[in-house]
């Protein structure tokens, strides 16, 4: 079979083009090449952007080798449900213009800053990538750390270009980190004041000639198909080692001015972006509506007995469930504008329907302790400030918190419990915090929840664990109650029959789709 590069490129009647490289970017990996690249592409079929890509392999061992060979050219498939219809993109991207290796040639790396069409930084170093190593040294070619290279790079800029502020940058680094464009500026010039500390010319062009945004993304990437390449590489008719899969769904928000939208014009090509003056709104969208729907299922899930994310939407009382939790008890919680919340959710169950992510339940139930308090709490105390009343799908999701973390098998070293879930006798492992874990051992034992007088006292103990929630919530008028009755039921009458209740009580009104 052949495979794909710029010859098989010219056989499929793939347009090309000659633009100059635009971008830099650091990160070779799967989920920049199908979302960030993903757009420039978009762009410049467009004609709105008109630039390629210099790829940095920003660790010793990557991938330039493997894109070299193909001639920076991969396939991307997007696929998921969209308008309630399972649907399938594929397409050959082919904005990646080079790949340099700052290991084996740090001169080429420099050179990349004499070039003058270069104006847009993007990256992708994982959580741990922005970070001040104290390792790192001007001499080093390169430096170890991602701020590292970039500070020798921006240096070298400055010095090409005599500290001309046009020849600054526009950075969107995508880490998942908060406020990821202010820290990466901030370790910037803690590092700066150290290396150059008497080059106050360079310092204030590293702050005035350059901006940096903050930037939300969400997109699932799944990556390499390994399990179906074959199959599809026959579908394709060529060899692709470097294909990328990912959802349909994508979302971009970028906290700075609107106005250098004319310079990187992602919304007017049409994408799902927003430009604006606080991220925070969509930050907390995304964990209470994406992240809360996750953490109030999975556990509730796996004890009614199912096993993936798209099981979960295939049963008509579990999708019932986290339906109503998100469009009636959740976005409540949420002051964005209520049709923007309303099409973020009916996304959200798209995205969980699609067949082709298999989430496991069991992989999403890793450390649910410290998930709920971020991602369920918060609307938990929200809808009751506005309400006076007791969400009771999420008061629900954190009685079965406690029932899923119900062991009388510790693991080896606090890692890990071991557990039999209570429908089918089927073993599972919790994982979480060795505390976390040490807490539920000792409270279950010798203790089945079954009387309410126990469920009572294992929620009671649970609630004032303020180590864990940050408050105490038995103080929550009715709370211990309500969390007390539904695990007790729960023991008795099953996990499904109690589910089944609850899916059953439907709340009318909007969402309901």
């Amino acid at each position: 079979m052949k495979e794909l590069n710029r010859n098989t490129a010219v056989e499929m009647n793939l347009p090309e083009s000659s633009y100059p490289v635009r971008i830099l970017q650091f990160g070779e990996g799967n989920f920049l090449r199908a979302f960030m690249d993903w757009m420039v592409q978009g762009m410049n079929t467009k004609g709105l952007f008109n630039g390629k890509v210099s790829v940095v392999q920003p660790l010793a061992q990557g991938m330039l080798p493997m894109m070299e060979e193909q001639d920076y050219l991969y396939t991307l498939l997007l696929r998921g449900v969209q308008n309630g219809e399972v649907t399938v993109e594929k397409e050959v991207v082919q904005v990646l213009e080079r790949g340099v290796n700052p290991y084996e040639d740090f001169s080429a790396y420099l050179a990349e800053a004499e070039n003058p069409d270069l104006r847009i930084i993007i990256s992708n170093t994982t959580e741990a990538g922005i970070v001040l190593r104290s390792e790192d040294k001007t001499e080093d070619t390169p430096p170890v750390s991602f701020p590292g290279k970039l500070l020798v790079l921006l240096k070298k800029r400055f010095d090409h270009f005599n500290g001309d502020l046009s020849k600054g940058f526009l950075f969107f680094p995508c880490e998942l980190i908060e406020k990821n464009g202010t820290k990466l500026k901030e370790v910037l010039l803690e590092l700066a004041g150290q290396w150059y500390p008497g080059n106050t010319d360079f310092i204030s062009w590293l702050e005035e000639a350059n901006l940096f945004f903050n930037t939300l993304v969400d997109r699932i990437v799944s990556g390499y198909p390994a399990d179906e390449v074959e199959s599809l590489w026959e579908e394709a008719g060529y060899k692709d080692n470097l294909m990328d899969t990912g959802e349909i769904f994508h979302f971009l928000a970028v906290e700075g001015p609107v106005e250098y939208e004319k310079e990187f014009p992602l919304v007017q090509a049409g994408f799902n972006v927003k430009w604006c003056d606080d991220l925070t709104p969509y930050r907390t969208r995304k964990v209470r509506i994406l992240n809360g729907a996750h953490t109030m299922t999975v556990l509730a899930a796996w004890l009614y007995g199912l096993e993936t994310v798209k099981n979960c939407m295939d049963d008509e009382v579990v999708s019932e469930y986290i339906r109503q939790g998100i469009f009636d008890e959740i976005i409540p919680t949420l002051d964005l504008p209520a049709d923007e919340l309303a099409e973020y959710g009916g996304a959200i169950l798209e995205r969980f329907s699609n067949p082709y992510i298999k989430h496991l339940l069991l992989s999403i139930s890793l450390n649910s302790v410290s998930k709920f308090k971020t991602r369920v709490l918060p609307s938990v105390l929200e809808y009751i400030s506005r309400t006076g009343e007791n969400p009771k799908l999420l008061s629900f999701s954190l009685a079965a918190l406690v029932l899923f973390y119900k062991s009388e098998n510790p693991g080896l070293y606090g890692a890990s419990l071991s557990a039999v879930r209570p429908l089918d006798g089927k073993e599972y492992v919790i994982k979480d915090s060795p505390e976390v874990l040490d807490f539920f051992f000792h409270l279950w034992k010798g203790k089945t929840g079954a009387s309410r007088e126990e469920a009572e006292s294992l929620m009671e103990a649970v609630l004032k664990k303020t180590e864990f929630w940050g408050q105490d919530l038995n103080l929550l008028p009715g709370f211990r109650d309500l969390t007390a009755s539904y695990l007790s039921s729960m023991v008795i009458e099953g996990v499904p029959a109690v589910m089944k209740n609850l899916a059953e009580k439907k709340v009318t009104g909007g969402g309901h789709v």
